[in-house]
Order: C-alpha cells, then structure tokens, then sequence
C-alpha cells in the first residue's frame, strides 16, 4: 500500500517521526492505561491524536486506492467488523473497515479503527469464520496501538541518529550505519511479536464475536499454501511475519487446543513469497 503511494514504509515511518518530533516535545506525554500490557503507559499521541493520524491517512488512501464497488461485500465486512470491534479492548475509537479493489492477498490497519481488505483477499476466504479472523487480527493491531508505539520507538531513535550525525568523533559515520542496521532489526522482531499478539487477541475476538475461531487456522493454512505457490523472489534477510506454523501455534494456544509436533517445526518450506503478504 505505501510503495503505491510513492513511499517505502520505513522511511515514511522515519521521515515522520523527525517531522512531528517538535509537535511531540511541545505536547508532551498522556499517560493512559493499555489493555494488552494492563498497565499505565505513556503515549506521546493520545487517543484523539491516533485518530486524527488515521483520518489524515485515511485520506490519502481514499484518493490513491478505488473502494471494491460490490455493496454486498462491503456490507458483509463491515457487519462482520462491527461485531468484532464491539467485543474488542478498545470500544473508545470507532473503527471503519473498507474493501480495497486490489488483486494482492493483503489486509492492513491504521492507527485509530481503519482496516483495509483487500478483494484479492476476500476471493481466498471461504466463510464469514475466516473473514472475522482476518478481521479480528487487523482489529487487534489497533487494539494493541502496534503502529504508535513502532512510531514512539523510531522517533526516538531519530534523536539519538541527529546525534550521532554531528558528532565530532572519529567513526561516528560507521557508528551511525551500523545502529541503522541494528535497529531495522529491533524494529522487525518488534514487528513479528506484534502479529503473533495480533493473532492471539484476533483469535480471542472472533470467539467472542460469536464466529469459529478456528476459521483464522484454516485461512493462515491457506495463507501458508499461497505463500509457497509465489513465484520465487530474490531473497531478503529482513522478515518481517512469523512462520505460518508459529502463528498457528499461537491461535491454538489462546484458544486452549492441543499443541502437536508440526505446531512446533516453524521453518516454510520454500522462501517464495517471503515479505510479500501482509496480513
């Protein structure tokens, strides 16, 4: 979705961080109480700023991405994400979900209750069970506020960067490279934990919402399968999703099933693919 607006999502995330870090120092912290960690937390954006940031992207998307023009299926979404959002941590925030006419398997959230699914997507879900997964998951993103705190992290890390940038010691160049290279590592085991918690709280949700949450299994089998049929790419070391086996073991996990053998080997067997799907 960024690299069609024009924008790799790291230096997005980076440019706006060095660009709001003045507005953030002005406005100072909120401390308000996280449902995922149960405990008080400071937020240099608090919920009306989240949502605000969402509303300004949101915008933008309006204008690059063509709403799937099927009312059914933008009905059938937003009914089921209702439901979804109702049983949810987070009742403070209202949440939009919205069909994107794209080919690629993909569903993205946004800070402050947008979620994107993507048509390419829909055509691979059977039934309302898996819908509601994929759902819940995006939904538990937003939840957990994943895209403010990753934006919290690089925002700090853009001050120690200027300052690494005009040190006068000798190396301070090759400090600073390496740093970037540390941190874009941080940032996505950062990231990977956030959809395994994703996974665990989307599975918690369609449950509540009423729906089979053994619908997210058989749609991340499904993922999985997708996956492995890609056309070959050129490898990357950064991964930035868990291994479909691990998210697997999560879902049973939070759903209280039995844990087997293959739940434990999370090694795909092919690097097809590899970044490629989002959800």
């Amino acid at each position: 979705m960024f690299k069609k607006l024009g924008v790799q999502p790291f230096l997005f995330f980076l440019t706006t961080a060095y660009c709001l870090l003045t507005a953030v120092f002005l406005s100072g912290c909120s401390t308000e109480y996280d449902v995922v960690t149960k405990q008080e937390e400071q937020y240099y954006y608090n919920t009306d700023m989240e949502v605000q940031m969402g509303q300004s992207i949101n915008r933008q998307i309006e204008k690059e991405y063509k709403s799937a023009e099927d009312p059914l299926m933008q009905k059938r979404v937003e009914d089921i994400g209702k439901k979804i959002a109702a049983v949810s941590d987070r009742k403070e925030i209202d949440y939009h979900c919205r069909v994107v006419d794209e080919d690629e398997v993909n569903a993205v959230s946004l800070p402050g209750g947008y979620v994107y699914i993507f048509s390419g997507l829909l055509d691979k879900i059977s039934n309302d069970d898996e819908l509601a997964g994929v759902l819940a998951h995006e939904v538990g993103h937003i939840v957990a506020r994943h895209s403010i705190k990753k934006l919290q992290a690089l925002q700090g890390y853009s001050i120690l960067r200027v300052l690494v940038a005009v040190s006068p010691v000798p190396g301070s160049a090759d400090v600073g490279t390496a740093a970037d290279a540390a941190f874009m590592e941080f940032l996505l085991g950062y990231g990977r934990e956030d959809e395994l918690l994703a996974d665990q709280l989307g599975a918690r949700y369609a449950k509540l919402a009423g729906y089979n949450p053994q619908g997210m299994v058989t749609f991340l089998k499904k993922l999985q399968e997708i996956n492995r049929r890609a056309p070959a790419r050129q490898y990357s070391y950064y991964k930035t999703h868990p291994y479909v086996p691990d998210r697997i073991r999560v879902v049973k996990q939070e759903l209280g099933q039995k844990i087997d053998f293959g739940d434990y080997i999370n090694i795909e067997q092919t690097e097809h693919g590899e970044n490629k799907k989002e959800f």
